[in-house]
């Protein structure tokens, strides 16, 4: 469902750090000595010990040189070796003669000319940016067998419709032209769209004289195989922790189910540790805020909301209560909004502008729900505002409804936009990731 983006630092002290990142922490574990001459916090610089053959001319296939890591420490007192001169100490303006490094002993600092005062000192957070960062995204565990089973029935269910009319083709028939005629009719008729029917019974054509294919039985198989090759480009997950917090903008026309996805997806992500915070940016629409309330305390989330004004601002000001309060995930609800209302559509583009006012790189993630049940217009509405904000996923809602789910193969052929879920039903449980091959097999009844 959601996948998780891990960073760690470049030690021995991140177990699940990649193998060439633990040898390089490794390296950066080389003893170094210590800045003599004061007891106040000094930093530095530990590098790693160099060649032996420091003037040998380095050779195309040599390893990486490693960024050196720096650490913060406090250094003790020297040990009074020679007597100190009551005087201050002269600075020599003649610079000694580089020494060689050895492989065996490190050599130590140069001693600074005078002590670091402790207000002069650069704050850790400096040290911590030099480090070498690793990202690990971390897949989302695998569901319970007995609410994976419960979700395909459903989803199945949803779509019985298209998938009779789709298998009863292969039923008592042979492979001839009528069998294409056929399959065409059927395509059409579940919302696949001209462009997705041509491709799949071309290539339908192709693989079965290609596989010498005889029994209609093979035939569908090697349909259900073009269709999840089809739509396995829209199979993706959410990653969660990319940033803090992760702003979520979710868009679409009146009635697509804004709103209810909202109060779904709040559940779901409390369920991976997650803390939410749902921003109530549908000011036009009568008791917009009073219904995304209502899902914030079924879920005991708490909802950013005025009583009217600017959906920009308050959006804003969500943003910044979301960053106060170091929330993990802002999703921010907006007005409904037809494709062909240009100024309403340009007013969307205006609420996306502030929020990346409110937060650099902000919207981290552009969502619209689609109601299955448009057809073809669902197609027209992925374009639309896939041309004004830049959409980064879709929740496609409604499928247990007339829906004929063939409409995403028309939106993988024309508009490839990541399908990160889709619902079946009103329940939290009906809103699951989508699945390229559970997909397929429910609308062809496989």
């Amino acid at each position: 469902m959601f996948s998780f983006l891990k960073r760690f630092r470049g030690s021995k002290a991140s177990d699940n750090a990649p193998a060439d990142l633990q040898a390089d922490a490794q390296t950066l574990e080389a003893p170094a000595a210590e800045v003599p001459g004061t007891a106040t916090e000094a930093a530095q610089v530990v590098t790693p010990a160099a060649p032996a053959a420091a003037t040998a001319p380095t050779s195309p296939t040599a390893a990486p040189v490693v960024p050196p890591r720096v650490e913060l420490r406090a250094t003790p007192p020297a040990t009074a070796a020679a007597p100190a001169s009551p005087a201050a100490p002269s600075v020599s303006t003649q610079q000694a003669a580089p020494q060689p490094l050895s492989a065996a002993t490190p050599q130590p600092l140069a001693p600074s000319a005078r002590p670091i005062a402790a207000s002069t000192q650069p704050s850790p957070a400096a040290f911590t940016a030099a480090e070498p960062e690793a990202v690990e995204i971390i897949p989302p565990p695998a569901p319970e067998p007995a609410a994976r089973r419960s979700w395909l029935s459903r989803l199945k269910t949803g779509l019985s419709k298209t998938g009779s009319s789709i298998t009863g083709i292969f039923v008592n028939t042979k492979i001839d032209e009528d069998l294409y005629e056929e399959l065409e009719t059927a395509l059409l008729m579940s919302d696949a769209g001209v462009d997705a029917t041509e491709y799949l019974l071309e290539a339908l054509r192709e693989k079965v004289r290609v596989e010498r294919l005889t029994d209609p039985q093979q035939v569908k198989t090697a349909l259900r195989d073009l269709l999840v090759g089809l739509l396995k480009p829209l199979e993706k997950s959410l990653v969660l922790g990319r940033n803090q917090p992760l702003v979520m903008m979710i868009a679409g026309v009146n009635g697509a189910g804004k709103t209810t996805s909202i109060g779904k997806l709040a559940k779901h992500l409390q369920r991976f540790d997650q803390s939410v915070l749902l921003a109530a940016g549908d000011t036009f629409r009568a008791a917009a805020r009073e219904q995304l309330a209502i899902w914030g305390e079924r879920n005991n989330v708490t909802v950013v909301s005025q009583e009217s004004g600017d959906p920009a601002a308050v959006i804003f000001d969500a943003v910044g209560a979301a960053r106060a309060r170091k929330i993990d995930v802002l999703m921010a609800d907006t007005a409904g909004r037809l494709p062909t209302q240009l100024h309403l559509m340009e007013e969307l583009r205006k609420v996306k502008r502030v929020v990346g006012k409110a937060l650099e790189g902000a919207p981290h993630e552009v969502l619209l729900v689609i109601d299955a049940n448009t057809g073809q217009n669902a197609l027209s509405q992925v374009k639309a505002f896939d041309d004004a904000l830049g959409l980064t996923g879709l929740i496609v809602t409604k499928l247990d409804g007339t829906a004929k789910g063939g409409i995403l193969a028309a939106i993988a052929r024309q508009r490839p936009v990541p399908v990160y879920f889709i619902g079946v039903g009103e329940k939290v449980e009906d809103l699951q990731p989508f699945s390229a091959e559970e997909f397929c097999d429910a609308l062809l009844g496989s």
